[in-house]
Order: C-alpha cells, then sequence, then structure tokens
C-alpha cells in the first residue's frame, strides 16, 4: 500500500493507494455540504440507479450465473428507489436542536467507507452502499467479488458519473477494478479508510474485524421458520414458496427449515406443491440431492444460486414442470445434514413438531451451528406464540410475510437493508438492518442543565452558518 520504486528507479504509486488518498480529498470536501446538496445528489444517484434495475440484473446473472434476472431486478430497484423513498425527509447530514435538554447535535460523517460486495448481490450491495454512503456525506471505494467484477465496476462507475454531475465531490464513488483478497485485506487496514462496510463470507468479515480500523460487519442467516395451526395455511405455504425461491434463494433471510406444528403439516405440505414444491419423498432421491448438493464439501459451489430444476436435473431426481422449491422432510435438525444448514439454493427442509418448545428447541439448534444473531420467521396469528419465537437469538423475526422481504425491511418497518447486522449474539458491531445512520456520529453541544443558562439564538446562528456553506 506504500510507494514503491522500480527497476528504473522511478517512483510509483499503488493503484489502491491512489484511491484512498482521492477518497479522503473527496470526503473532506463532501463534509462540508448541506442537506439540501446532498438530497439532490441521492435523488440523481437513486434514479439513475432504479433506470438501469434491469440492466444490471441480466449482467450479474450472465456473469456469474446465479439467481434470476426478474428477482434481481426487484433488488435492484429496491436499493435504489425504494431506499431512497425510505429515507426520504431524513436528515443524516445536518443538525437538530433540542431546547428542552438544551442539546445542539451536529452529524459529522465517517469518512472513506470501504464497502465490500458479494457476487451473490453484487449490483443491489453496490446501490445500497453507494446510498447509504452518499446520504451521510461518505466518501465511498467499492470492493467487488472478482466473480462480479465487470458488472459490479460497470455499475459504481455509472453512479458515481450521477453523482458527480448532481455535484458530489469528484472521486467521492470510485471502485477498486482488480479486486483481490490480499489488496482488500491491506486496504481494509489502510490509515485512510475510516470504517469497512463488510459483507461477504466469514472469513472476509472477521478479517474486517482484526483490521485495527472500525468495521460494520454481517454474519451468515439460517432462518428457521414455525408455522403452527393458527395461521393462514394456503397463504403461509405461497410465502415460504416464494421466499424459499426468491433469487434462487441467495438471500440469507430464506427460510432455510419449516418446522410445522404436526397438525397442518400435511395440509402445509400439499399447499407447498401446489404453488411450486415438490417434496423429495423418495429416501433414495433425497439421499441424491445431499449427495449432488454437498459436492466434494462442505457445499457444491454448483449449486450455488441455481434454479430447483437445474439442481434436480444435476442430482438426477425427476420433478414436475413448475417446481421452484426442492422440499425434504428431516427426522431431527443435525447441523451434520446440509438440508439443515445455511442454503443458497432453492431447498427447503421440513420438521414436524408437536409443539411450539419442540420447534424453538430446533430453531436455536440451527441458529446455535449458523445464524446466530440473524433471522427467524414465524406464520401464526397467537400472540403467545410469536413473542414465544422472539425468544431465539436473532434480533429480526419475519411476522407472517415471505422472510426474504420481511427480514431485510422490503416489505415491513425495517431499515431497507443489504447489509443485515448480526449484534453480539453474532459477534458483529451492529444487530439492526445497516443504513445511513451507522456511517454517522453526532458532535453534541451540551449546555449546562442549570435553568439560569440560556441557549440564546443557537437557531439564527446555525442558518447563518447554513448560508454561508451554500
Amino acid at each position: 500500500m506504500n510507494q514503491a520504486t522500480n527497476t528504473m528507479g522511478e517512483v510509483e504509486i499503488h493503484p489502491e493507494r491512489q484511491l484512498l488518498e482521492q477518497a479522503q480529498v473527496a470526503a473532506r470536501e463532501f463534509a462540508a455540504y448541506s442537506a439540501e446538496q446532498v438530497a439532490k445528489i441521492v435523488e440523481a444517484v437513486a434514479t439513475a440507479a432504479a433506470e438501469r434495475a434491469g440492466y444490471y440484473a441480466e449482467w450479474a446473472v450472465r456473469e456469474t450465473g446465479f439467481g434470476t434476472i426478474e428477482h434481481k431486478t426487484l433488488k435492484n430497484q429496491a436499493t435504489s428507489a425504494g431506499l431512497l423513498d425510505f429515507y426520504r425527509g431524513q436528515d443524516f447530514s445536518g443538525y437538530e436542536i433540542d431546547y428542552e435538554k438544551k442539546l445542539v447535535k451536529f452529524a459529522r460523517p465517517a469518512g472513506v467507507v470501504l464497502g465490500l460486495a458479494p457476487c451473490t448481490n453484487p449490483v443491489a450491495t453496490t446501490n445500497f452502499k453507494t446510498l447509504i454512503s452518499l446520504m451521510g456525506r461518505n466518501a465511498l471505494i467499492l470492493c467487488p467479488h472478482p466473480a462480479a467484477k465487470e458488472c459490479s465496476v460497470d455499475a459504481a462507475d455509472y453512479l458515481a458519473a450521477a453523482a458527480e454531475a448532481a455535484g458530489a465531490p469528484k472521486n467521492s464513488i470510485q471502485v477498486l477494478r482488480e479486486p483481490s483478497i490480499p489488496v482488500v485485506g491491506a486496504m481494509m487496514q489502510s490509515d485512510l479508510i475510516n470504517v469497512t462496510l463488510a459483507t461477504g463470507g466469514p472469513g472476509m468479515v472477521r478479517a474486517a474485524y482484526s483490521s485495527g480500523n472500525p468495521a460494520l460487519g454481517v454474519g451468515p442467516g439460517n432462518p428457521p421458520h414455525y408455522v403452527d395451526e393458527t395461521t393462514n395455511i394456503v397463504k403461509a405455504a405461497g410465502e415460504i414458496i416464494f421466499s424459499s425461491s426468491f433469487d434462487c434463494n441467495l438471500l440469507c433471510t430464506s427460510e432455510s427449515v419449516a418446522l410445522v406444528k404436526d397438525e397442518v403439516a400435511d395440509a402445509l405440505l400439499d399447499s407447498m406443491a401446489a404453488q411450486g414444491g415438490y417434496l423429495v419423498a423418495d429416501p433414495a432421491e433425497a439421499a441424491k440431492l445431499r449427495s449432488y448438493l454437498e459436492g466434494e464439501g462442505p457445499i457444491n459451489p454448483g449449486a450455488v444460486g441455481k434454479t430447483a430444476v437445474f439442481i434436480a436435473e444435476k442430482a438426477g431426481i425427476e420433478i414436475p414442470a413448475g417446481t421452484v422449491v426442492l422440499i425434504v422432510e428431516l427426522d431431527k435438525v443435525d447441523k451434520t445434514d446440509i438440508i439443515a444448514r445455511e442454503k443458497m439454493y432453492p431447498v427447503l427442509g421440513f420438521k414436524r413438531v408437536a409443539s411450539v418448545e419442540e420447534a424453538l428447541a430446533g430453531a436455536q439448534v440451527m441458529i446455535d451451528f449458523g445464524g446466530k444473531g440473524h433471522s427467524a420467521a414465524i406464520h401464526s396469528s397467537n400472540p403467545d406464540t410469536i413473542l414465544a419465537w422472539s425468544s431465539l437469538d436473532v434480533y429480526r423475526i419475519a411476522v407472517n410475510g415471505p422472510a426474504v422481504l420481511v427480514s431485510s425491511g422490503l416489505s415491513s418497518g425495517l431499515n431497507p437493508a443489504a447489509t443485515l447486522g448480526t449484534g453480539y449474539y453474532g459477534r458483529s458491531s451492529v444487530g439492526e438492518n445497516v443504513g445511513p445512520m451507522h456511517l454517522v456520529n453526532w458532535t453534541q453541544i451540551a449546555y449546562n442543565a442549570d435553568p439560569a443558562e440560556v441557549m440564546g439564538d443557537i437557531a439564527g446562528a446555525l442558518a447563518r452558518r447554513e448560508k454561508l456553506r451554500t
């Protein structure tokens, strides 16, 4: 990351060091922007990203071989126009005055954000990290996964051009064009990075936390989903099938295993079958499926992000036309069984249970070996049961909806996010869905609480300062 001397004795600057230095210059300039200037930039970038949602969805699927164009388009729209709509009117670049407590708070940007983007959700993550960085007046350096380098670099350049055209500082959005583990590792440790947004494999997230710089990282998900006798079975079946097949189950908020009350288990299976699910009931076929999914172990990369039809064909299983999810019944929840572990393909475990207590025990086992702090889901109309499900060691519970959308905030009141914190359970620094509020700190002016001490015309002073800035 430092300067080096070539064979001609000339001083060379490593490209990644240049990105960092340029980002620091941009961050210092951006920190002086007003809330109005920031809003104009964010609007322009979100609009531009939404306009090319389908274009980059097709490119990402073509380049990586993961997921579906339709669902990646939805994700790209949600992380552009959807994100803008959710945060519209919220200010992460201005100030707040609390006259009762006699406090004045100023938003202070983190500075330079290093944003890691996985190959499973490359452009959605690029959109998301770009917009939340801009909302807080931060400069961003995107580090795409090598397997999604082409679409990620092009998308980042496109968003950078839109930002600069709307008035953002030059180099406020940059991208590492030749990503590699050593280079990204060195950048995370650089004194020119202020915070790393780590989305990716556990190794990369742990490296971000051990870099010596602040980091916001996420962990794996393995969501258990409980279905009891009080819910609408047809609706629950449809939402589970939708969620488990969404973008070939690449999102970590999708159901991993359905734990279903005995008295409604058959009805749920029948309804899921009518809506695109296929129960792999033959033990020999289930064994062939497990064998294919494991490959050389612990997971077959050739199955990741592929459709149920593709997986069934490779495993040598005949399935009905229209199948989007393969379902495998489990006798027990066991971490040695690939069907009970985190999956990035449309295969759903199915376990019959006699009670919510049995479901909770199985769910906690799942979470302990692959999803602490992440998420769980439930279909029930019983408030007591829903509260009982929330005792699991996770920080988000999706209730009566497609877990993939509810937990990620795309169809709930949670912050819409492509980066979901796993909190202290998951050894993460943040337990909620990450947003622009996590990329700012607040300087606070605190007046003496003595009633005789008055604030004076602080609002007038702030207005004069803002006028000078613009």
